[in-house]
């Protein structure tokens, strides 16, 4: 990625042997003499950063500074200043300002800062890559919600296309947290009764003297309170879509009464003698084992078959860890529209510990751990620090974690990381404990992006 640099200073010679500099680095640069100048260069070309001088005629850097922080947030300004005016460079920082330097420039140091504040900004266009690789994953497949680029995940989505169009009940199995729901959802909305009610009924959520009446409605009088007659989410459901969440936990006696509707799309209601009949789809989901229910006596055998006639298995988040990076994204951007926050991304140490993490709650763990983040967060991108504790605090035991189906240089890469993190940046005793030369760690350091974090 080549980055823009924008030097803004009236003096000529300033501007011109700053722009070589960083030109021999690779930067696209672009100069201006004054404030106004900048801006219009900034109407025209994407720019990453801006070195800026901070007394100049006409737009000031101060005045400079205000407005790209204004109509430009993310991207980063350096500000040159005088030994004289140290003072007004610091209220530049408070202002937005990025860092400062004082005149005469040295090359070396602005050469650091250069790459700091550009990382910054790289993860800036880094979520936006991200962000519009949702949005095309989301067009490309005609219902939203669902996301994810995991080999898992691609055979989820095959499987909803192909499975969506038929008549067939279909058991969504996962671990609790998955997006069990998001994906009954995208079966009816995919399915040819995507025009016809989609009805979602929580099981576990009813009691079960209330799941048989809601399920399947009750005459006036047949019990205590029922003062009219109720019509059920089977009936409600007609010629659409019913999603049975958690339907291990339903009785043996509604089990029953499910089968027959599978079986003969017939039913009564709760006190009453007329059959109702419906045509209505059925997608039921567990986080249980259904196969042991059965062993233990607590779920129909008949009414498994039945319904499993699809099986779709969502794996837990911790087997597809490649879908956190986009699940993150999504969500930050979700987040930051609804709390009107300009967040534009996530550092590499706080991505780290959203890779690392188990996420024992899944998707719905992570969603709710971005969310917080946002709320949290007091700059444009979210730190470690806007992270809750549970994903920051250090494992016991000293050891590293390597997660299975990373590549071999992303796992040295963690191990190098770790280790220099364990030593407080000490070279020497990392490269000892790594059993490599301190010249092989710097170059390892330098391949792998580490040398903003552990400069010394």
């Amino acid at each position: 990625m080549k980055f823009n640099i924008l030097v803004v200073d009236d003096e000529l010679n300033i501007r011109v042997g700053l722009g070589k500099s960083l030109e021999m680095d690779g930067y696209s640069i672009f100069l201006a003499e004054d404030g106004n100048e900048a801006l219009k260069v900034m109407l025209k070309v994407e720019i990453d950063l801006v070195i800026s001088d901070l007394r100049m005629p006409g737009l000031s850097g101060e005045e400079l500074l205000k407005k790209i922080s204004n109509s430009y947030p993310t991207v980063p300004v350096i500000i040159l200043t005088g030994h004289g005016t140290v003072e007004n460079a610091v209220n530049a920082m408070r202002d937005g300002a990025y860092d400062f330097m004082t005149k005469p420039v040295n090359l070396d140091r602005l050469t650091l800062l250069v790459k700091r504040a550009l990382s910054s900004r790289e993860l800036v266009l880094q979520h936006r890559a991200l962000k519009e690789e949702v949005e095309k994953l989301e067009k490309k497949r005609n219902y939203s919600n669902i996301i994810g680029k995991s080999a898992q995940m691609q055979k989820i989505f095959e499987l909803l296309v192909q499975v969506a169009p038929s008549k067939a009940s279909v058991l969504i199995t996962g671990e609790s947290g998955v997006g069990k729901e998001l994906v009954a959802d995208a079966l009816h909305q995919l399915s040819t009764r995507g025009d016809q009610p989609f009805v979602k009924v929580h099981c576990a959520a009813l009691s079960e003297s209330l799941l048989e009446s809601e399920l399947f409605g009750h005459e006036k009088g047949s019990f205590t309170g029922a003062v009219g007659l109720k019509k059920g989410r089977f009936e409600l459901a007609d010629r659409g879509t019913i999603f049975l969440d958690e339907i291990g936990e339903i009785n043996q006696s509604v089990q029953i009464k499910i089968l027959r509707v599978l079986q003969e799309k017939a039913f009564e209601r709760v006190g009453g003698e007329k059959t109702v009949q419906t045509d209505v789809r059925i997608v039921a989901a567990t986080n249980r084992d259904l196969k042991k229910e059965i062993e233990d006596g607590n779920f129909r055998e008949d009414l498994f078959y039945r319904l499993n006639v699809v099986n779709i298995h969502i794996p837990p988040l911790r087997e597809r860890k490649e879908d956190i990076q986009l699940l993150a994204a999504s969500f930050l951007n979700e987040f930051a529209e609804e709390n009107n926050k300009s967040i534009e991304g996530i550092d590499p140490k706080a991505a780290m510990a959203l890779y690392n993490y188990s996420w024992p709650g899944n998707v719905r763990e992570l969603r709710n751990c971005l969310e917080s983040a946002v709320v949290l967060c007091k700059k444009h991108i979210i730190s470690i620090d806007d992270l809750p504790p549970a994903l920051t605090e250090e494992p016991e035991g000293n050891y590293i974690k390597i997660t299975m189906g990373i590549s071999l240089a992303e796992a040295e890469k963690i191990i190098i990381r770790n280790t220099l993190n364990q030593e407080k940046g000490n070279k020497s005793k990392t490269a000892d404990i790594l059993g490599i030369g301190r010249k092989t760690l710097h170059r390892k350091i330098h391949d792998y992006g580490l040398e903003d974090e552990f400069l010394r």
